[in-house]
């Protein structure tokens, strides 16, 4: 496979030709790849790629590419994909993924602006760089749960036996340090076959445990050559280091991560799988609070969903996507609050005054909280720990029952109206789930790239949809920083028309806003 140079393709070109773009000299469009290496990255939150490239290209054309084996081993040799053979895939029009496809960070963008960030785009390669009889893959989950994780190595194991022909798969059980303090399961299409159908995950999880000289001893000693990793941004940052590892002693070893989070925080790829289930299953926490305080008398209704994180203090990241999409899509919410959007309770435009109104016009309400909003008020009434999981993630104040405390007093003793408060809290009943159809298919085409990725000998990668498109993405990119609910977005927008809701941004909360949204974090 000749990794030298990449050039735009014609239909790209073409694209640009009917954007009234000039474009420029496909010398200009070259890339330094394996020829002349630029540092891949050398920890996670440094992309001297794209630099490099800027620096000496002078270009708006920018491919922030990942390792490959042939990176540190430049003598390894390829092999023809078994594709060329496979029943199913001799029916496609096109089996292999071109070199020169690529994958647009900014799909909309203005005909003078620069093209912009790209990212190469995943499927399968017409070489290999693995024999599927030499191969010794393992599948490892950590973190929390998330609807999907089932299916995701149920689809690597088939994927890679069906596909591939490879047969040696290995599980292991809890986490990173399962590595090096517990067994191993051996993986079969057979063993998988139905664990789709449930939630949680066969190899169980577990946190932290990272501890990177054993593992890669551990993946040495076992004869393993290609490593799926599956969890969020803490164990992503933990496959970059395992890469690391494995790129310093000259392993001919892949490592691979499929980002996982049910909060939907992971930046660059458009959404991460397990959202769509656990946006439904909100959705139907939120259906039953209405259902019961449209049912009696001055009823209030709150649900707490996941979104965690919002210590504004302390510049933490927070992520409310799934109280705004389920907000949306269930029509019976009054009020959303987020970590993202600060609120207030007392005084004209807070949320008192509106839930007071609200109540008046309706005779009911609901309102939905995400778990990180409101912890600073939390916190100015019950002493705080600081305490931190096994990942390091801070511990949060259970904002749900303080809520519901605050507001039944202010109508039992402010306003001297007795309410019938109804309060739900779903967040384990959403994780634990089985996978809906749609993150099912997602979960399928996740699992098929990583592993056509996997094969084709690229290495400390991730894979995600990038504008509907399934890209190879650097490890370092969606560590870097956590996507947010952006305020200043149309899908805020959308929230607060739906539910007529007020922003309740003061005066002395406008700086705190801007703050937020310099951080240049996009929603959906």
């Amino acid at each position: 496979m000749d990794l030298s140079t990449i050039s735009l393709s014609s239909s790209l070109s073409s694209s640009l030709n009917q954007l009234s773009l000039r474009p420029k000299p496909a010398s200009l469009f070259g890339i330094f790849l394996r020829n002349n290496p630029p540092p891949l990255f050398s920890r996670p939150n440094h992309r001297p790629i794209a630099a490099a490239l800027q620096q000496s290209q002078n270009d708006d054309f920018v491919l922030e590419d990942v390792p490959h084996l042939t990176n540190f081993l430049p003598n390894l040799p390829s092999y023809p994909n078994p594709l060329h053979s496979s029943q199913a895939y001799s029916i496609v029009k096109n089996t292999f993924v071109s070199q020169e496809d690529v994958v647009a960070q900014n799909i909309v963008i203005r005909k003078d602006n620069p093209r912009g960030v790209h990212f190469r785009r995943a499927g399968p390669r017409e070489k290999v760089y693995f024999k599927p009889e030499e191969v010794r893959a393992c599948i490892v989950t950590c973190g929390g749960l998330c609807p999907g994780i089932n299916t995701v190595i149920r689809e690597i194991v088939c994927g890679l036996n069906n596909m591939y022909g490879v047969e040696d798969i290995l599980g292991i059980e809890e986490g990173y340090r399962g590595f090096y303090s517990k067994n191993t399961v051996r993986l079969t299409p057979k063993v998988v076959n139905d664990i789709h159908k449930r939630g949680g995950t066969l190899l169980r999880t577990s946190r932290g445990g990272h501890d990177t000289q054993k593992i890669v001893d551990n993946i040495a000693d076992r004869g393993i050559n290609q490593v799926y990793i599956i969890g969020g941004d803490g164990t992503q940052r933990g496959a970059a280091r395992i890469y690391e590892e494995v790129e310093k002693r000259g392993l001919h070893v892949a490592v691979a991560g499929i980002p996982k989070t049910i909060d939907n925080d992971i930046a660059v790829i458009d959404k991460s799988f397990g959202f769509d289930t656990a946006v439904e299953e909100a959705q139907r926490a939120i259906n039953a609070a209405h259902v019961e305080v449209e049912s009696v008398e001055n009823g209030v209704g709150i649900v707490k969903l996941m979104g965690r994180y919002s210590d504004r203090l302390y510049k933490l990241p927070s992520a409310g996507f799934i109280a705004m999409f389920a907000t949306l899509a269930s029509r019976d919410v009054d009020c959303c609050l987020i970590p993202e959007s600060p609120f207030y309770l007392e005084g004209r435009g807070g949320l008192y005054e509106f839930l007071d109104q609200r109540l008046k016009e309706n005779g009911h309400l609901v309102i939905v909280i995400a778990e990180g909003a409101g912890q600073e008020y939390v916190a100015a009434e019950v002493p705080a720990v600081n305490q931190k999981d096994a990942s390091g993630n801070k511990l949060l104040l259970d904002v749900g029952p303080w809520l519901s405390d605050k507001i039944k007093d202010h109508f039992t003793k402010a306003q001297k109206m007795p309410i019938n408060m109804k309060y739900i809290d779903p967040t384990y009943m959403i994780r634990a789930i089985p996978s809906n159809a749609a993150d099912n298919i997602y979960c399928t085409l996740l699992a098929h790239s990583v592993v056509h990725g996997a094969m084709a000998g690229y290495t400390g990668f991730t894979v995600g949809p990038v504008n509907s498109r399934h890209a190879y993405i650097p490890i370092s990119r969606v560590t870097e920083k956590q996507k947010t609910v952006e305020l200043t977005g149309r899908m805020w927008a959308r929230l607060l028309a739906s539910t007529n809701q007020p922003s309740f941004i003061s005066s002395d909360l406008e700086g705190v806003v801007q703050g937020i949204d310099s951080l240049n974090i996009t929603s959906i």
